[in-house]
């Protein structure tokens, strides 16, 4: 049913784990699985030097937060925030179901509370995952 890559970035996520002092935290979930996602970010000179989650849920929604966090880490605050549900959903590469889509967006939506609440922004329904 997955491709490889979501199972490898579930198996083996990346910047999985926890900032000792990061800029920026924010925590949200899926209420109607269960899916959580904890995630810090350090800025420095406007770019995102370090990113890291932890959570625990389905295959699709800890592999998307994996491989959000190395599509952002290093870019600039602004093409960061400019991550969009396309684009997440070009990185997963699979169709996701109405089901899933929840699932598939959690990461980005937690990377966008984390980044906006460095920026001093707040995250509308409208904005909340581009």
């Amino acid at each position: 049913m997955y491709q490889e890559n979501i199972l490898d970035h579930y198996r083996n996520p990346r910047n999985f784990g926890s900032l000792a002092k990061p800029d920026m935290e924010a925590v949200d979930y899926n209420p109607l699985c269960g899916d959580k996602i904890t995630m810090g970010i350090k800025i420095k000179d406007g770019k995102v030097i370090e990113i890291m989650f932890s959570g625990e849920g389905c295959a699709i929604s800890q592999a998307s937060a994996s491989m959000l966090t190395e599509a952002v880490k290093g870019k600039s605050t602004e093409e960061a925030s400019e991550f969009s549900k396309d684009d997440m959903l070009e990185l997963l590469g699979i169709p996701v179901s109405a089901s899933r889509i929840k699932c598939a967006l959690l990461g980005l939506k937690v990377f966008k509370l984390v980044l906006y609440g460095f920026l001093g922004k707040s995250l509308s329904d409208k904005e909340e995952l581009g």
